[in-house]
């Protein structure tokens, strides 16, 4: 078979556990068919009973595993008794059963048997080597072999550690990698032969670190995961959290496996050790979220939801305390917090130290460079800089010094980082630190694109407190949000107005687009609080003014512009999409018009926008009426797409949007599309609608107060849901006059003014701004 033929179009997943059944969602949610096999359970009636079960689970679970209906119905359920043969159809195979070489190897001969030549077969095995899978095997089978290392959940998680031997063959390999790439979104990652490869290695050191060293200084589980949290730039789950997350009863299994692999003399070992208090909770059944609780766990006696956390001394549970301590909020930087005085700095500094001297001693084991590893906990464990980009932030001599002090190892690489860093910029590349002691450029794959490179080598066209521009070669720009959160406010809208003046002279499209976690969260709610609390009015009613007028323009600008979401597009994010000629959005969008949801309406043109794509859809039942109930429902209940292909069935994507699997790749794809929109671009007319006036009006506040007499809708939910009817339904329209954009505006903005002068609208955003959640008020 040549290498040309490697191609990947149909998977089959043999084990439907909660990894295997994700597995087969993700490759589903990719719009590839995929068969997903289980073994026959003594004397069942329904031989395909276990995969059914798992595809069922699946459709109802939360956050779910799918990214929409359709992509369910692509998965094909059976039996590895009688569904073997099947196998021959598909061209790669994943195995996740369980972690018993006995069991995996008598597998894979019945699968060697019916498989054609050339199909890739793969593990997601996260402890055994892949030389011992495939000890005895046949040649033919030993070449088309390799370990694809996903993360639960695999639709969220976007790693996959990927491991080949020394006789794999490389284009299968590349090809394996290209479709875990592109099509199921994943950063692929090469790990050596090594048991426990990176991840599992290395993450499962550092959280029994944490659980240790929290237990020798006395600490509370609250003072551990506020240590362990944002200086860092770990999650604010931190240590105990995670394992809640996780599962407590999850670690021993991983412990044990890595214990029998791992060589004698591992920093594993030492942080390995049976823990009586963890034992006992898991027999009680606190083994987590998923459990009665964990480390943390949510009291309900008495219809009271109290968050508590466990006494690592005692056992016993309390009301979880918030930790005040001075110097670990003036802590900003990892290296602050690990020299504050006291039990506090010292587990940081004994957790810290010892992961990033297991992290080191890793590289030219685990994995051939720095980039690699820092990568996989990045990704794997979600932490914002990686081990090696944490000693660059610490300073390795002052890290080493200490460490020399505390008698922990100090590997070889971080001897020869010396006085410099594991990462520099050179000629405008960033390098990274090898084994040898000589740097290498990072090299980005084929087809990404990344914002952080360009703006390492070149200064903004335009700039300001909130907002910048980027011009990414070929006549393409890129207007990026980098205010707080990437909430909206008056400076991007100032940024944007320029943007699109500057556009029109010099450039041939637009993308709107940033790295961060969220594409936005809305518009800027502290700013606008403060601006009621002073009664400064105008300045509100000057900012949706601004906002609607910028918008407008952009959607009639005399070139292409692309929107590029990613994370979430809420609110004003939200307008934005909808105001852009094309959406590439990346599969993981989370979109939405959630005004109502904090007392107000949308204002900068979403009720327009939804209105006018809700009538002109063809699925949708004629007439004003089905398209303003349809809109209404959504606006009213703040209803949020959780993927983009929930986004397209809502229609705040279109059915020409394009969607991109993986996040490194967004960037590129966008300006791709915008590029192809240039020659003979039109911006699009202006559009009437029909609206059904007064009448209609009266049929929604209807059906709000229907919600609010069954306890549904709050009495503020209410008066939100008037004003927004007033909207949608046109005012005082009559149901035969066509209205223009600008009446709708107009209702916009009259309804979203007096809704902000009250004060239940004003205590939604105090709420919102201080818990993150809205008041039901």
């Amino acid at each position: 078979m040549s290498d040309s033929e490697f191609k990947i179009n149909t998977v089959a997943v043999i084990g439907s556990g909660v990894m295997g059944s994700g597995i087969a969602a993700q490759v589903a949610n990719a719009g590839h068919k995929v068969l997903l096999l289980d073994i026959v359970p003594e004397g069942a009636a329904n031989r395909n009973v276990i995969a059914e079960t798992a595809l069922a689970r699946m459709k109802k679970a939360d956050p779910a595993p799918f990214m929409s209906k359709r992509a369910a119905k692509l998965v094909e359920t059976g039996n590895i008794e009688d569904d073997l043969e099947k196998l021959a159809g598909v061209d790669w195979i994943i195995e996740v059963v369980v972690e018993k070489l006995d069991v995996k190897q008598a597998l894979y001969r019945r699968i060697d048997a019916v498989r054609k030549p050339g199909t890739a077969i793969s593990s997601n095995t996260s402890t055994i080597p892949l030389a011992r899978l495939v000890e005895g095997m046949p040649e033919a089978f030993v070449r088309d072999f390799m370990i694809t290392h996903f993360f639960n959940p695999p639709r969220y998680m976007r790693l996959m550690e990927l491991v080949t031997g020394p006789d794999t063959n490389e284009a299968l390999a590349a090809s394996v990698t290209d479709f875990a790439d592109r099509k199921l979104g994943k950063s692929v990652v090469v790990c050596n032969d090594r048991p426990g490869f990176v991840a599992n290695r290395l993450g499962v050191t550092w959280i029994q670190l944490g659980v240790l060293k929290a237990m020798e200084e006395g600490l509370t589980v609250e003072e551990a995961d506020a240590v362990m949290g944002k200086p860092f730039g770990i999650p604010k789950t931190g240590i105990f959290g995670l394992i809640d997350l996780v599962g407590l009863d999850l670690m021993p299994h991983i412990g044990a496996s890595l214990k029998s692999a791992l060589p004698d003399g591992d920093m594993f070992h030492a942080t390995n050790r049976d823990l009586p208090l963890v034992n006992k909770m898991i027999a009680d059944g606190y083994t987590g979220r998923k459990g009665k609780g964990g480390f943390y766990r949510l009291n309900r006696e008495g219809g009271r939801k109290i968050k508590e956390a466990i006494d690592l001394g005692s056992g016993r549970y309390s009301t979880s305390a918030k930790v005040e301590s001075p110097e670990l909020k003036a802590a900003r930087k990892p290296r602050q917090v690990m020299e504050i005085d006291g039990p506090l700095g010292r587990y940081a500094f004994g957790v810290m130290a010892n992961t990033l001297s297991y992290a080191a001693s890793l590289v030219g084991d685990a994995a051939d460079d720095i980039a690699a590893i820092d990568e996989v906990m990045r990704l794997g464990y979600n932490w914002r800089w990686g081990p090696f980009e944490l000693i660059d932030m610490i300073g390795a001599p002052w890290l080493v010094a200490r460490m020399r002090e505390e008698n922990i190892p100090v590997p070889d690489v971080l001897e020869k980082v010396g006085e410099r860093t594991f990462y520099r910029i050179e000629d405008g590349k960033r390098q990274a630190l090898q084994p040898d002691g000589s740097y290498r450029d990072i090299a980005r794959p084929e087809g990404v694109l990344m914002l952080e490179d360009i703006k390492r080598v070149s200064e903004p066209l335009l700039k300001n407190g909130s907002a910048a521009l980027w011009d990414i070669g070929d006549g393409v720009v890129c207007f990026e949000f980098t205010s707080k959160a990437n909430a909206m406010d008056d400076q991007i809208m100032t940024l944007l107005d320029k943007t699109i003046g500057l556009v029109k002279k010099n450039y041939k499209a637009l993308v709107i687009y940033n790295e961060g976690t969220n594409f936005s969260v809305g518009a800027n709610l502290g700013l606008a609080l403060f601006a009621a609390n002073i009664a400064a009015w105008g300045e509100i009613e000057k900012l949706v003014s601004n906002g609607q007028a910028t918008y407008r323009k952009l959607k009639y600008a005399p070139f292409p512009v692309v929107a590029a979401p990613s994370g979430m597009a809420l609110g004003g994010g939200c307008e934005i999409v909808l105001h852009s000629d094309a959406v590439q959005a990346h599969a993981e969008t989370y979109i939405g018009l959630v005004e109502c949801g904090v007392g107000l309406v949308p204002a900068w043109g979403g009720c327009r926008e939804m209105l006018t794509r809700w009538q002109n859809n063809p699925a949708a039942p004629k007439g004003p009426m089905p398209a303003t109930a349809k809109v209404f429902e959504m606006l009213s209940t703040a209803t949020v797409a959780k993927s983009a292909d929930e986004a397209r069935e809502l229609l705040f994507l279109g059915k020409d949007d394009g969607v991109t699997m993986n996040r490194y790749r967004l960037l590129a794809d966008a300006k791709a599309r915008a590029l192809a929109m240039v020659d003979g671009y039109q911006p699009p007319e202006p559009q009437e609608i029909v609206l059904p006036g007064p009448s209609g009006k009266i049929a929604l506040e209807m059906a709000a107060e229907g919600f609010a007499r069954r306890g549904i809708a709050t009495p503020h939910d209410l008066t939100v849901a008037r004003e927004l009817a007033t909207v949608l339904t046109g005012g005082d329209t009559d149901i035969i006059d066509p209205v223009d954009e600008d009446t709708i505006l107009e209702l916009e903005h009259e309804s979203f003014m007096r809704l902000v002068k009250t004060k239940k609208t004003l205590d939604r955003f105090e709420s919102v701004i201080e818990t993150g959640k809205p008041l039901r008020n």
